[in-house]
């Protein structure tokens, strides 16, 4: 009786371990790395706790939103390409909401507890952007990239 309990006991530890919130992108290694300090020094407040302690920024503040002519949105950090202005739609959600992204520029991780989708990261500099969920619109892609605005900056086509 012992042993089985000892097994059961080995078994819920190496299980509780193995589903722990740890992130999928741990340990990437990323082409740009700064302290903490120097992005306090780069970043506004609120760019700080949205890209780099995963916060979010309120619904319908950010000036991203309005903005529907021909471009790129890249990363506030690092100016990584990140979303296309063709994939941009208006969700209702009061966030910036894309159908599609730029391939090898975004890394998506689970999220703690996966309430709020696949959590997504500047592939470049690890920014934290937002979250993709599967209600976007069914004609495209059926994803909906649900992104801070204050993790990008609208650079207009030329």
């Amino acid at each position: 009786m012992k042993p089985i309990l000892f097994l059961c006991l080995v078994i819920s530890l190496v299980s509780c371990n193995g589903f722990s919130q740890k992130k999928d992108n741990k340990g990437t290694t990323y082409d740009i790395v700064k302290t903490n300090a120097e992005w306090k020094a780069q970043l506004t407040p609120l760019q700080y706790r949205v890209l780099r302690q995963e916060g979010t920024e309120q619904p319908f503040s950010s000036e991203i939103n309005k903005i529907y002519e021909p471009g790129t949105y890249v990363c506030a950090a690092c100016d990584t390409p990140l979303f296309e202005s063709d994939s941009k739609f208006d969700s209702g959600t009061g966030w910036p909401s894309f159908d599609d992204y730029i391939k090898g520029n975004v890394l998506f991780s689970k999220g703690s507890g996966g309430m709020y989708g696949t959590e997504e990261h500047c592939a470049t500099c690890g920014g934290h952007l937002g979250h993709v969920f599967n209600d976007g619109p069914r004609k495209t892609t059926g994803k909906r990239h649900c992104i801070n605005g204050v993790a990008l900056k609208f650079v207009p086509k030329s």
